[in-house]
């Protein structure tokens, strides 16, 4: 069950995020002081929100060294995310 919510996590980060806050509302609770941060996330970085949430939860905390590895993936594909729309903007159309 856990490796599927962790596809879906992938896949769809937006719907995730929703639903884990309303399913799960501590998950969030405890990661977050008050909820600015995380519809912020919601909106610009869902994944690095969910990844940020889960290291702060079931890890040492944020700042371990599995705890950054996980961010720094989520922050990299969430900005791959946002890159691979530019760059393929910019090369021409084939015929």
């Amino acid at each position: 069950m856990c490796c599927l919510v962790a596809i879906f996590s992938l896949v769809f980060p937006r719907i995730t995020l929703v639903l884990v806050w309303l399913l799960d509302k501590p998950f969030i609770d405890q990661a977050y002081a008050n909820m600015a941060l995380p519809l912020l996330g919601l909106i610009f970085l869902p994944l690095t929100t969910l990844a940020y949430a889960w290291a702060h939860t079931f890890e040492a905390g944020p700042s371990s060294g599995a705890g950054i590895i996980v961010i720094l993936i989520a922050v990299l594909l969430d900005l791959g995310a946002y890159g691979g729309g530019v760059s393929s903007r910019r090369q021409p159309a084939r015929r």
